[in-house]
């Protein structure tokens, strides 16, 4: 059996696309990649939204990114070339939004449109992000509304109208970096971004690695407008069910009613980061993000490992 290379610190058998290399003294890269099929309607907005998610794993491990490559999969001709410059171009605005240089990329002929990024960046190992970290006491923050892939499944099914549309698209295409440098600057212990697993497996995994269990307590304004309406109207995506399905047997809930808790297990696309920060620093965080304006709800507290990895409660 081949042996372990010792530069990997982190790799993706442990994280969902990104892998972490000891570079430098006292440095790391961090390397990640997503790509996927098209969110939304507008190709400028799709573009854009794949650049955001993609930088999100690295904002998520405290790291800065610095370069990109593109990975378009196309049809040959269905679609216009003006549409796919479209692509391209909300993409590469979004990456000089984050500071990232688009340094090449790769196409391939498709049958289905495919767009996303590799990224590589930077990261101070003692201040690497991990899921793995949080500690009893730690205070729990989301750092984006929950519901995207319900309101994605409600606008392919044309039920979505346009402001919500709109502001469905601004989350997706909204970075994750201010975030990602509080989570750093206040000493965060752990931290992931909330993404296709759902906020109650992505807080599983948390829980699970760092040896605690998470005391949540959610309530409807965790959640995107409109998306307790569509979940009541059996409007949400197939990968919810499976997230439930997987997940749910390290769960409790404890009187959180059922549209919120089915909201819980939506696959997210470009989702906040779901950050521990020490108690002692928990005031000073929520100050910084809103002087960032960054959009943050408190969302519980680690504790003590028990029975279960999660625990929900209502909120009081």
């Amino acid at each position: 059996m081949p042996r372990k290379d010792r530069r990997v610190l982190v790799d993706a058998s442990t994280l969902d696309d990104a892998g972490v290399f000891a570079h430098g003294r006292g440095e790391a890269l961090v390397q990640t990649v997503d790509f996927f099929t098209p969110i939304v309607d507008d190709p400028y907005d799709f573009g854009q939204i794949a650049a955001a998610n993609a930088l999100s794993d690295v904002y998520a491990m405290g790291g800065t990114p610095l370069t990109a490559l593109a990975l378009l999969c196309a049809p040959e001709t269905e679609l216009p070339a003006e549409a796919l410059a479209a692509i391209l171009q909300g993409g590469l605005d979004k990456m000089h939004e984050a500071g990232v240089s688009v340094v090449g990329g790769h196409s391939v002929r498709d049958k289905e449109l495919k767009f996303g990024y590799s990224v590589t960046g930077i990261a101070k190992r003692k201040r690497l992000l991990l899921n793995s970290g949080a500690r009893p006491g730690d205070r729990m923050y989301l750092t984006k509304p929950i519901g995207t892939g319900i309101l994605a499944t409600a606008l392919k099914q044309g039920k979505l109208d346009d402001s919500h549309a709109k502001r469905l698209t601004r989350q997706l295409a909204t970075l994750n970096r201010a975030a990602g440098e509080l989570a750093v600057e206040f000493g965060a212990r752990a931290a992931t971004d909330v993404t296709g697993f759902g906020m109650l497996g992505h807080a599983s995994q948390m829980a699970q690695a760092s040896g605690v269990t998470l005391q949540l307590r959610p309530s409807a304004g965790w959640l995107l407008p409109r998306v307790r309406e569509f979940v009541a109207a059996g409007v949400v995506p197939g990968g919810l069910a499976r997230n439930r399905e997987f997940y749910a047997p390290r769960i409790l809930a404890e009187g959180v009613d059922e549209e919120t808790m089915t909201a819980l297990y939506d696959p997210q696309t470009s989702g906040g980061l779901f950050v521990a920060i020490p108690p002692r620093k928990a005031k000073a965080f929520e100050a910084a993000m809103q002087r960032r304006r960054v959009w943050h709800v408190v969302a519980g507290e680690a504790t003590q490992a028990g029975e279960h990895l999660v625990v929900l409660s209502p909120s009081a």
